[in-house]
């Protein structure tokens, strides 16, 4: 069996959706995060796109190769794509993006609160408050935050403390 490494972005981040191991914090340069609107999808979709002198600040963590197939379904909406990323080593990862030509601009689809409240407590695990801030403030096409908590829409939504939804709510009234 071989393994092999994913950069995570989003939901990812948070180790609490998975099980992947050897995760240690790194930075991807040339992209940016992006909400993307899709069709027939009722929420927004968190993903990236190339973006010069921008990056993003992520987890690297090493996938088994019988769990890239739970992986794959996973992120079923999304592309595999080979990139590196160069803290504390360099590396070849798997990124998974959606392209931007299946984006669906006409009406923006809400971000769920669910959805932002596991990206948001995976960043605060990572990099504590300024982990979280950098997310926010390094994240392009925000819209309309839909406040699912009291019936979580989002598959992997998880628990989070008084503290972490109010640290959410605080960073979101500002982009939303």
């Amino acid at each position: 069996m071989r393994d092999r490494h994913v950069f995570g972005y989003g939901s990812l981040v948070n180790c609490a959706t998975h099980d992947y191991r050897a995760l240690h914090a790194t930075r991807l340069t040339g992209w940016q995060r992006v909400w993307r609107h899709l069709p027939g999808r009722d929420f927004a979709t968190l993903s990236v796109e190339l973006s010069e002198n921008k990056e993003i600040f992520g987890l690297v963590a090493c996938v088994a190769e019988p769990d890239w197939a739970g992986l794959d379904l996973r992120e079923a909406l999304y592309r595999r794509r080979h990139v590196r990323v160069s803290e504390p080593e360099e590396r070849k990862v798997i990124l998974y993006e959606v392209p931007r030509d299946q984006a669906f601009a006409e009406a923006p689809a809400p971000v769920l609160s669910s959805y932002l409240d596991v990206v948001v407590q995976g960043y605060l695990r990572l990099g504590g408050e300024a982990a979280v801030d950098g997310f926010f403030n390094s994240t392009m096409g925000w819209s309309r935050i839909q406040d699912d908590r009291a019936a979580p829409i989002y598959p992997g939504h998880q628990s989070l403390t008084r503290e972490e939804w109010a640290l959410v709510d605080r960073h979101a009234a500002r982009v939303s």
